[in-house]
């Protein structure tokens, strides 16, 4: 079994940067997909970014895209999630999530329920 524990959220004014990490220990990090979502209050989980288990491929919702950079090092068991341009309608707990079951062919999902194991979530709040 995987443990994720993110790190990296704080509060921050719009048009600020904020580089989020999601650490990884036990099981398969390397062999699985890993995306990021986000929890507004009041709001239901979305999803934000996905990146393959060898980096090659990524995958973003629309309003994060040019913003946005998704990444990973599996020799480090991390995965970042570099946000820039910042909006106050990105004010969210974010979570760290992986999906053990994608093959490498296939598309990234963005489905909550493809996800395994999640972290415990950061927050992230952007002030306008």
């Amino acid at each position: 079994q995987v443990r994720l524990v993110e790190s990296g959220g704080g509060l921050v004014q719009a048009g600020a940067s904020l580089r989020l990490s999601c650490a990884a220990s036990g099981g398969t990090f390397s062999r699985d997909a890993m995306g990021w979502f986000r929890q507004a209050p009041g709001k239901e989980r979305e999803f934000v970014a996905a990146i393959k288990r060898n980096g090659g491929t990524t995958y973003y919702t629309e309003s994060v895209k040019g913003r946005f950079t998704i990444s990973r090092d599996n020799a480090k068991k991390m995965v970042y999630l570099q946000m820039n341009s910042l909006e106050p309608e990105d004010t969210a707990v974010y979570y760290c999530a992986g999906d053990s079951r994608l093959i490498l062919s296939a598309p990234l999902r963005d489905g909550a329920n493809y996800y395994d194991y999640w972290g415990q979530g950061t927050q992230v709040t952007v002030s306008s």
